[in-house]
């Protein structure tokens, strides 16, 4: 893949992503892109044009904009993991499926699943431990999280399947750190930045994690019900506030303050990332060059 395939775009502009099932979606702020490659080597291409969320007025509003930004995002980031589980499928089953019902409750259940263990089964753990003492509870309770998440990470991590997974993730962070770097889109330009990215979803999982601990400590130890429906009312409030964290971290990651601040969130993507090899890397390419492509063709349509 050549820099000169398309024009880029200015350095100014964010991009985001995330590791698919041989695959990345990358995000710009008009359009996605998903790039999976076919097990005979070819690169499947889809684009997919973006909501007003990420470009129109909610975008700029601090602290609101967080949770739809976050849920338009969780829908995207799913309806692209079932499209490179097809492409994948379809190869060795003509009749995979991943759409229609299969694929809402998947979405569904992956769901639940993971607010029930991230939100409510640590409230429950802390319940057991601390008997007493409100702040001492909440701290018990977002280092029972904490735990959970990085064991969690660390267990799937163990599946051959995850570690390719999280290697694409690695090739989705270097080739944006390329961009963001001015570098050319070129395999050996990519190759030689950093696999971890101060924007990652990683962070923003520990960011949330931290931020829980503060938003819920004036809250006390309520009994176990009210504790989890509070969790879950208050989980909106906690999440815009970590993303405008992240985002804030994120421009100033320069900054030598900001880069101690930040660096448990990088090591922690030690875990979620994997070194790409270079046909990773070409899909990394691919993904990001057809979002350039499309935000250019927008920003024409619009101006």
């Amino acid at each position: 893949m050549s820099e000169t395939q398309v024009e880029r775009q200015p350095l100014g502009e964010t991009y985001g992503g995330q590791a698919l099932i041989e695959g990345i979606l990358m995000r710009g702020k008009h359009n996605a892109a998903i790039a999976v490659r076919r097990q005979d080597g070819e690169i499947v291409v889809k684009q997919e044009p973006l909501s007003g969320l990420y470009s129109g007025p909610i975008s700029k509003i601090p602290f609101l904009r967080g949770m739809p930004l976050l849920w338009d995002s969780l829908g995207l980031g799913m309806r692209a993991l079932f499209f490179s589980a097809e492409v994948v499928g379809k190869e060795e089953d003509p009749d995979f499926s991943m759409s229609g019902a299969t694929g809402i409750i998947t979405g569904a259940l992956s769901l639940v699943l993971g607010i029930g263990l991230f939100m409510v089964l640590p409230s429950f753990i802390a319940g057991l431990i601390v008997k007493e003492q409100a702040f001492l509870f909440n701290v018990v309770e977002g280092a029972v999280r904490l735990i959970l998440l990085i064991g969690y990470i660390a267990a799937v991590a163990r599946a051959e399947e995850i570690r390719r997974v999280f290697a694409y993730h690695g090739a989705e962070h270097k080739t944006i750190n390329a961009h963001e770097a001015g570098d050319p889109l070129t395999v050996e330009a990519v190759r030689k930045h950093s696999r971890q990215h101060a924007r990652c979803g990683t962070a923003f999982l520990l960011i949330v994690v931290m931020i829980s601990v503060l938003v819920l400590a004036p809250l006390g130890k309520p009994a176990l019900l009210v504790r989890i429906a509070s969790r879950l009312l208050l989980l909106p409030v906690i999440a815009g506030i970590s993303y405008e964290i992240l985002r804030l971290t994120a421009k100033h990651k320069d900054n030598r303050i900001v880069r101690l601040v930040i660096a448990p969130n990088l090591a922690l993507q030690k875990l979620t990332t994997r070194e790409p090899d270079d046909s990773m890397i070409e899909v990394a390419i691919t993904a990001l060059e057809a979002v350039l492509k499309g935000e250019r063709e927008a920003t024409q349509t619009t101006s």
